[in-house]
């Protein structure tokens, strides 16, 4: 399922198998879909041509909306927005966080208020494997509780205990889930999550305690929710000791591209952030020599494309002039460009790591454009 072909420090280069396409090449960044489509209308046709592995998609979202029901009845979420390559769903985990303002949790699971109309919906361990069982993913995430930063101790003991709990019934529903003769992908993997905030010992204790628990991967979540990036990065550090060396281990929600450049130097092989094609839809788009905003009135005459150094679809046919005309027009296709730019760069990214990391020089790489793809133009 997965192998670490070469190592060069802490950071990993390795091969990833599940039940839907070839190998994943890792480390690799995940393209998020959150309700089973790249916000700015990019299909799943337009993610091959942007050099995507793997597509991630939300197990809250897609109850609510068109119903894991319906997707089922479609054939699965593959069949459903035809894409065919590895899928990944998030547990609606993160929504406890998120939606701080509309749940209530208990051992249980958590009651939330749906976003869309107010109705309750509960989701507990066994609700999210099923719900993820019918979307038929490739990977499905645990369930658990993502605390806000900074969290007061106590708090973040009990709730990363109680995370705890709910992986050990999260596996055995998947186990169940995953036997019965009409599941819709009877190779789905289990990826745990680790939590603790960003008290160490907290991180430290639950890693050890989830290791024990036979899942397909690991993820450490609850960063990058309002921490300082240097304490994301201690406690990145302080975890990967603990995390099994034959399980691909994710790091969830980031995040720039220096954060992955990061990530990668302390071990980690997934990544996925809505920062691409969020910024995108706002003009803020990523290059080799920083980020630039589109919208800025220096563009108007400028001729070039994005990034001369990039040769994805955009930059081989459109100008900046053209890009931030149709931003400043409003027109939906300004959205469309700038996001298949921005999913491309981070794609490459993850392609110019591992092919760093083949050739040994992944500490040059790292030393370049850590620091140079945070500059703003």
């Amino acid at each position: 399922m997965f192998k670490v072909i070469k190592k060069e420090g802490r950071a990993r280069r390795g091969v990833f198998k599940c039940a839907h396409g070839g190998e994943v090449q890792t480390p690799v960044f995940m393209n998020v879909g959150t309700q089973g489509a790249i916000k700015g209308g990019v299909s799943a046709f337009d993610l091959k041509e942007l050099g995507c592995q793997i597509e991630l998609s939300n197990t809250y979202h897609l109850h609510l909306r068109p119903g894991d029901d319906v997707v089922r009845q479609m054939g699965g979420l593959h069949q459903f927005m035809r894409w065919d390559g590895p899928i990944l769903t998030d547990s609606g985990g993160f929504q406890v966080f998120s939606l701080s303002g509309l749940r209530k949790i208990k051992e249980e699971g958590v009651t939330f208020a749906s976003h869309l109309d107010g109705h309750r919906i509960f989701m507990g361990p066994e609700e999210s494997m099923q719900i993820q069982s019918n979307l038929g993913s490739d990977i499905a995430m645990a369930f658990d509780e993502c605390v806000e930063n900074p969290a007061a101790y106590d708090y973040a003991k009990a709730s990363c205990e109680r995370t705890l709990r709910w992986l050990e019934r999260c596996k055995t529903e998947h186990d169940r889930l995953n036997a019965l003769p009409d599941t819709v992908n009877p190779g789905q993997m289990l990826f745990g999550i680790n939590q603790g905030a960003t008290y160490k010992d907290l991180r430290i204790w639950h890693m050890q305690q989830i290791a024990k628990i036979d899942c397909d991967g690991y993820a450490i979540g609850g960063l990058a929710v309002g921490e300082p990036t240097e304490v994301m990065y201690d406690v990145i550090e302080a975890v990967e000791p603990y995390m099994p060396e034959d399980k691909p281990r994710y790091l969830m929600g980031v995040g720039t591209p220096s954060n992955i450049i990061e990530g990668v130097a302390r071990g980690v092989d997934f990544f996925d952030c809505v920062m691409p094609a969020r910024n995108a839809r706002h003009g803020k788009l990523f290059t080799w020599q920083g980020t630039l905003n589109i919208k800025n009135a220096k563009y108007k005459l400028d001729e070039q494309p994005i990034d001369p150094e990039c040769d994805c679809p955009v930059c081989r046919n459109f100008t900046r002039s053209y890009i931030r005309h149709l931003f400043a027009a409003e027109e939906i296709l300004a959205m469309r460009l700038a996001v298949m730019h921005n999913l491309y760069f981070y794609n490459k990214l993850a392609q110019r790591i591992r092919d760093a990391l083949d050739a040994g020089t992944f500490g040059e790489f790292r030393k370049e454009y850590s620091e140079k793809l945070a500059k703003r133009i």
